[in-house]
């Protein structure tokens, strides 16, 4: 019998294929097409500074014992800011900034929304910046949440919003740092990973009586082929609303994230307690009023005396 080849000596007689006769490696797709590696690295060697990427990242969370109404305007907003993340309840105490702050770079954020609820009636919005801030503290009034509204507007869920803001907020120097901060936080970064990579509805921030407020529309455009618009046809677009509502009442700007010195402090502002406050003694003078109305009438029987009536006992006989 004759011996067996080796398995080298098999292999050597195969021809192995040329690297030039082997296809090209495929691009990777992305949602925006192809992606081609060539052009890529030719890019990358013509820029010199790395380009920017807003990795931005919002932290959510509210107070115990907060009221179901104000919770579900906390739950729409996670609903609306796909770049956010929620977490458990935080006790409002003096150290809750040290509380929030270590939450925050836990959770690898840069930014912080707190809803402090107080009494069971007012709501307090803290945004925050951290770890350096700046912060800002809202009274937060005239809350309508979505399930309450039930209006028809409807856009996707984790679509990019398209930020509006009036022309007021170029007139001081409190309210440009609130519109960047309102920037920063309410902005959806383009290449988040829950993001959709298009726009279909706005938020509309708008200054009314030293107060901002809120607004979210769906941008309603023609879907038919026979209907759908050209490109810059904004005439026929219209803006359906969705909701939530809700009215921003700045009182303090704070250097520091939840405190520091305080950069700007609203003269114009007056707290809900004591607002009742007033009201109550409102109250109270109406019932002194009728006290002394009382008193009154007593003293003017008793300075003022019936006759007595002499046909009074006819008739008990």
């Amino acid at each position: 019998m004759g011996k067996k080849r080796k398995h080298s000596e098999s292999t050597d007689g195969v021809a192995q294929p040329r690297k030039e006769d082997a296809s090209p490696e495929r691009p990777a797709r992305t949602l925006l097409g192809w992606k081609d590696k060539t052009h890529e690295e030719v890019d990358d060697n013509n820029t010199d500074s790395p380009l920017f990427r807003n990795k931005e990242k919002l932290l959510i969370t509210c107070s115990r014992r907060i009221n179901y109404r104000y919770r579900h305007l906390m739950l729409n907003l996670v609903s609306l800011l796909p770049h956010c993340k929620k977490d458990n309840k935080v006790e409002s105490k003096e150290t809750k900034g040290a509380t929030l702050n270590e939450l925050v770079e836990l959770k690898n954020c840069s930014s912080c929304l707190f809803f402090e609820c107080r009494k069971h009636k007012d709501l307090y919005l803290w945004m925050a910046k951290c770890p350096n801030g700046p912060s800002v503290k809202f009274l937060v009034s005239a809350v309508h949440t979505m399930e309450e509204l039930k209006l028809t507007g409807n856009h996707l869920k984790g679509s990019r919003p398209i930020l509006t803001f009036s022309a007021n907020f170029e007139k001081d120097a409190h309210w440009k740092l609130l519109k960047e901060m309102l920037l920063h936080i309410f902005e959806t970064p383009k290449d988040h990973r829950k993001a959709k990579p298009f726009h279909d509805h706005v938020f509309v921030f708008s200054i009314v009586d030293d107060n901002i407020w809120f607004r979210n529309y769906q941008i309603s455009v023609h879907h038919n082929e026979s209907d759908k618009l050209p490109r810059g046809g904004l005439d026929k677009m219209t803006l359906i609303e969705v909701g939530p509502r809700f009215c921003l009442n700045p009182i303090k700007i704070f250097g520091g994230s939840f405190g520091g010195p305080t950069l700007y402090e609203n003269p114009f502002y007056v707290s809900p307690n004591q607002i009742r406050a007033l009201e109550k003694k409102k109250k109270a003078g109406k019932f002194a009023k009728k006290v002394k109305a009382k008193t009154r009438r007593k003293m003017h029987e008793m300075s003022n005396p019936l006759e007595p009536d002499e046909f009074a006992d006819m008739w008990k006989d």
